[in-house]
């Protein structure tokens, strides 16, 4: 039996294990619709823009590991998705992207909302398919959620032209596929791991430094195992936020620019750095000559193109890091002696790093005139549920969220770190919700990201998903602010949000509903009266306008030279 191109997409996206697509209809894709509009195995989330349905298939595959899927029409629609797409790209998580195309002989013509999406894509997805024949498209969707989920995961985007969609075929999905060009290293090299463990063993100031790879690699358990088997000190990116429990002794929280005064010191004076599924983004690293300049550094990665990119590396390993830190740890325990002697060794480091902890917390002053955006991070931990789903936009609160929170459990943490995303916050947010309906998701935004895609209130409501919106409103791009005014003497050129928004009126508007607090003593009962509200709920905190995310490592600094107090 012959079905239509648009069918036998959907009946791909079926046998993938898509239960969710999250689509914005229009001229090109209006076949996909319709069909959509009987084929019951499969639900779409009407979004009310083409970036956040990207942003919520994004956030949906941060929350389950699954592939996230996206719909969007040509033209307009599909360079809408073009942010959502190189976010996910920077951040590796595995998309797929399908947009219309204007009908195969009028490519090239400049036909009405026609645009060369593949060729604008090219640099932000992992691969990307034109479908020029119906009988292509089942083996070419397998190619592409292959991809998207294997190796080091990436969006990938699929160009579907509308006369494609029209034309019939048989439908037979591949069992299974082989890319002879693509095969992506799992195992790590054996001799490779022997090494490393020597090096982990004979070290007597190691510190782990693992990234967002061992989220997605759902490797925290094998990386908690390896830090409590070695007494190894674990700090984490933010990507990495969650792989390990940040209420351990052995955890130093995140390092980089915003990171804590200990796991900064703890890189700078280690001498053996073992990164596991990180970039050295740059970020991190701050002055890369200066970078763990006492240090053998180990690295692990799926993607060999990683190793070696930003900073010097000693000892490669490419494979899963699931995989690889699982077999460390049977090497390194099959020497149990030498194990007895090196936790001995690293004692007088434990007892330096502490010392560390103690000297310079992470702290910031109590005013009770005003709201501390660190106050209420820290409260929301205290109330919301274990396994509550965070999401954030991007900027100051993102920075504050990482620093107080205290991520105890991996795919907890959505928020955009490689792009630098404003907007992802909200529709990041709807995605977990939409996969984890009776979980706890909580989204924290600034009162500007959270302008660039409010549209999606509309979503929250439409479907009941009940999204907790914390806004820290400072009437400023905090952070930019934050940058004027230590280097730019006070300059505050465009960062001032001058005009007041209600967003309690304006939760109402969207039919939710809104709290305000202006002050310290009303922030716990704004947070609990909005998590005992159904449905969406905006939580306005109107902070302190002028609170800086500190430590800071300034650009161009190393990770010792950072600035403490204001």
């Amino acid at each position: 039996m012959k079905l239509a191109g648009a069918r036998i997409l959907l009946e791909c996206l079926k046998m993938e294990g898509v239960d969710t697509v999250f689509g914005y209809p229009g001229g090109t894709v209006i076949n996909i619709f319709d069909e959509l509009y009987s084929f019951k195995e499969i639900t779409n989330i009407l979004p009310r823009h083409e970036q956040a349905a990207v942003h919520a298939a994004d956030g949906y595959a941060r929350a389950t590991g699954k592939v996230g899927v996206a719909i969007a029409t040509s033209g307009p629609g599909a360079t809408n998705t073009v942010t959502g797409i190189a976010t996910a790209y920077m951040d590796s998580i595995p998309l797929v992207v399908i947009t219309g195309q204007v009908p195969t002989p009028l490519i090239g013509n400049d036909a009405f909302q026609e645009v060369d999406i593949i060729g604008i894509t090219r640099p932000c997805t992992k691969h990307n398919f034109l479908v020029k024949n119906v009988k292509d498209l089942a083996l070419i969707m397998k190619k592409a959620f292959y991809i998207a989920r294997t190796g080091r995961p990436g969006p990938v985007l699929v160009d579907l032209p509308k006369d494609v969609q029209i034309a019939a075929a048989e439908f037979k999905y591949p069992d299974s596929i082989e890319l002879r060009a693509y095969k992506p290293t799992i195992e790590g090299h054996p001799r490779q791991i022997e090494k490393a463990a020597s090096l982990l063993l004979s070290s007597k100031k190691p510190v782990i430094y693992a990234g967002g790879g061992v989220v997605l690699a759902n490797a925290a358990e094998e990386l908690s195992h390896l830090a409590t088997t070695l007494l190894a000190p674990v700090t984490t990116t933010l990507m990495g936020l969650g792989s390990f429990p940040e209420d351990s002794h052995l955890s130093l929280g995140m390092l980089g620019m915003h990171g804590t005064y200990y796991a900064n010191m703890a890189v700078t004076e280690c001498d053996l750095l073992l990164a596991v599924g990180a970039r050295f983004d740059d970020r991190v690293t701050g002055k890369i000559s200066e970078f763990a300049p006492h240090a053998k550094i180990i690295h692990i990665d799926v993607d060999p193109t990683s190793i070696k990119k930003n900073v010097r590396v000693d000892l490669p390993i490419v494979g899963d890091v699931k995989d690889v830190l699982a077999r460390m740890v049977v090497v390194i325990e099959g020497d149990s002696s030498v194990l007895d002697l090196h936790k001995e060794a690293v004692k007088p480091w434990l007892d330096q790093i502490d010392g560390w902890k103690s000297s310079r917390p992470m702290l910031y002053s109590q005013e009770e005139a005003v709201i501390k955006p660190q106050y209420v991070i820290q409260k929301l931990r205290e109330i919301c549920d274990q396994d509550a789903i965070i999401a954030t936009d991007v900027g100051q609160h993102q920075m504050w969220t990482a620093q107080f929170f205290k991520f105890t459990r991996p795919r907890t943490l959505l928020t955009s770190g490689g792009l630098g995303t404003m907007g992802f916050g909200l529709p990041a947010a709807m995605g977990a919700q939409v996969a984890f309906p009776q979980r706890q998701v909580i989204a924290i935004c600034g009162d500007g990201g959270f302008q660039m895609n409010l549209q999606e209130m509309a979503t929250l409501v439409q479907n009941r998903l009940p999204v907790k919106i914390c806004i820290m409103n400072n009437n400023y791009l905090g952070m930019v602010r934050q940058w004027q005014e230590l280097f730019f003497e006070k300059r505050y050129s465009h960062t001032v949000l001058d005009l007041p928004i209600d967003f309690v009126m304006l939760a109402k508007a969207f039919g939710a509903t809104g709290f305000l607090a202006t002050k310290q003593e009303e922030v716990e009962d704004t947070i609990r009266n909005a998590f005992n509200t159904p449905g969406p709920v905006i939580m306005e905190f109107r902070i302190a306008r002028e609170e800086k995310v500190l430590p800071m490592v300034p650009a161009g600094a190393s990770l010792n030279q950072m600035v403490l107090a204001s």
